[in-house]
């Protein structure tokens, strides 16, 4: 049978597509969660699972399918995890209880973990390495693109049509992507017989799975107990044990096969790019989940304004990324990275210095100019560095552990920042709030600075700084007014001097990712795409 040409630019259209779709999807959930407890009565609880078990199962199962891909071939596992996603999408706009959605969302999210690392891992194998960069920088820009759109559209489509819609929509998109893959996507590699390692499978999945349920939990059982005795420290404990028998099993079975082939993680490019992308990306989470509680609790904005003015920093992404990728074409990711991460310094420097509080929003205006040219030039280049000379017969493996890595660092950074913006508040709020009693009358301050402990003692709220407070009676109504708003400026003084505190972290973890850089060395000549072969799915 002679093998067929094709034009990696329409396989790049195809993969992007089929992207594009789920990442949408699952950004635009949130606007939902309204509308959905309205209609099947779901819990506070139960709406964070319909949202966190796509993140979950996501992280738990992204590593085994991209391994997956490398030994059945990346067509036949895109294809299958785009059918897996639309026919979970159509449960999901069916279900008539919350327990329904959850589980149609547990199978949504497997059809996105067999996608997931299928689109670079074929990248690299349909591009030469000269590029690879330009369509990295495209895929970077549709990632973006998702981001900036996803709650917007969202939003739309919840007024419109319901939120059922917000999944349904998915399905004659999904279709269209399933047949076009089967046309224009090429078998990649050797086809041969091969096996899974089942074992290490398991303890992957059985690893990732404690840590990652251990840390998007962690805050809501206030690091305590979460089934009986078991607390959220041994859950994670426990994971990092399976993480540790993981990597002992795949030690002996490199020649059979192994999950995760070591020689991924001697490549020193391949490991620093892996380091990058955990405090890049945590960074990245730090500062957007900062940004969320300042704009609504230290501005008192709505939900909808503080999305609509977060999406300016991915909306800015997308022009630059495709630039940025041609770039590093053409003079390496190393020199592009580092601009980037300068940018991005430059961007949440002006940032840290704006967020004030009793200011306008506008003020934020270019550091979110910053830091979105500073996402979209930091996109493409740790994927090209990182892939340049990886083998393409681990490709998926590869691509399959950059994945994971990716939304370990999101929950890594969301959970630490959470933990730390709230020891910051407790004791911003009280500082704010001696500040501001000293000019109230005499019988208003014991009222005001109990409110204003309660507040602190209470815990990080994301919304309206609207406190409840004692007034006591027979006060005039001028002296109410005047305590409560007091307690509103303390609350938004103290909001704003706790988030510009805990801009710490993602700065932290921006000078790490530099340093990092400096152990980066040139690469060699990548391995040329790999031809197409017949092909094995129809």
């Amino acid at each position: 049978m002679t093998k067929r040409e094709y034009d990696p630019w329409v396989v790049l259209g195809t993969l992007l597509l089929g992207m594009f779709v789920m990442a949408v999807g699952s950004t635009s959930v949130n606007t939902a969660v309204p509308a959905i407890s309205d209609d099947i009565g779901a819990t506070f609880d139960q709406l964070l699972w319909v949202i966190n078990i796509y993140t979950l199962v996501l992280a738990v199962l992204v590593i085994t399918a991209g391994r997956l891909g490398d030994l059945y071939g990346p067509k036949r596992l895109f294809i299958v995890g785009l059918t897996v996603f639309t026919a979970a999408s159509v449960a999901c706009g069916l279900a008539q209880s919350p327990t329904q959605l959850i589980a149609a969302r547990f199978v949504q999210a497997i059809g996105g973990a067999l996608v997931s690392p299928q689109s670079l891992s074929m990248i690299s194998k349909v591009f030469p390495p000269e590029k690879r960069g330009a369509a990295l920088g495209v895929w970077g820009a549709t990632a973006g693109a998702a981001v900036a759109i996803g709650p917007s559209l969202g939003g739309l489509i919840v007024s419109a049509w319901g939120w059922r819609w917000i999944f349904l929509v998915n399905v004659p998109i999904c279709l269209f992507a399933v047949i076009l893959a089967a046309v224009v996507i090429p078998s990649l590699g050797e086809v041969r017989k091969r096996r899974l390692d089942l074992l290490g499978s398991a303890l992957a999945t059985a690893a990732l799975f404690l840590i990652t349920y251990g840390l998007i939990e962690g805050k809501t059982h206030d690091w305590g107990p979460v089934w009986g005795p078991v607390t959220i420290p041994m859950v994670i404990g426990l994971g990092l044990v399976a993480l540790a028998a993981f990597v002992h099993v795949e030690r002996g079975r490199q020649d059979r096969e192994p999950l995760l082939p070591l020689v991924i993680l001697r490549n020193r490019n391949f490991s620093l790019m892996a380091a990058v992308t955990i405090t890049l990306v945590g960074g990245v989470g730090a500062m957007l989940l900062l940004l969320s509680i300042y704009l609504q609790s230290a501005l008192s904005l709505s939900a909808v304004a503080a999305g609509l003015i977060m999406a300016i920093a991915p909306a800015v992404s997308i022009a630059v990324a495709p630039v940025s990728g041609r770039l590093t074409d053409k003079v390496g990711g190393k020199p592009v990275l580092l601009v980037g991460l300068v940018l991005f310094a430059a961007g949440l420097l002006s940032i840290v210095v704006a967020a004030q509080a009793h200011t306008d929003w506008w003020n934020l205006l270019p550091g979110l100019v910053l830091v979105g040219v500073a996402m979209g030039v930091t996109f493409a280049p740790p994927l090209v560095i990182a892939m340049h000379d990886i083998d393409p017969a681990v490709a998926g493996a590869a691509s399959g552990t950059l994945n994971t890595i990716r939304q370990f660092g999101a929950t890594i950074g969301a959970a630490a920042v959470g933990a730390l913006a709230q020891s910051q508040l407790a004791s911003s709020l009280r500082d704010s709030a001696a500040g501001q009693a000293d000019v109230l009358a005499p019988p208003l301050r014991d009222p005001f600075l109990d409110a204003m402990h309660r507040a602190a003692d209470g815990g990080l709220r994301v919304g309206r700084g609207d406190l409840a407070i004692d007034v006591p009676p027979g006060l005039p109504e001028t002296s109410v007014d005047a305590l409560r708003a007091a307690a509103q400026s303390a609350f938004e003084t103290g909001m704003a001097s706790a988030v510009r505190a805990t801009f710490l972290l993602p700065a932290g973890l921006l000078v790490l990712s530099i340093v990092l850089m400096t152990f980066v060395r040139r690469a060699a000549s990548a391995p040329e795409p790999l031809p197409a072969q017949p092909s094995a799915v129809r």
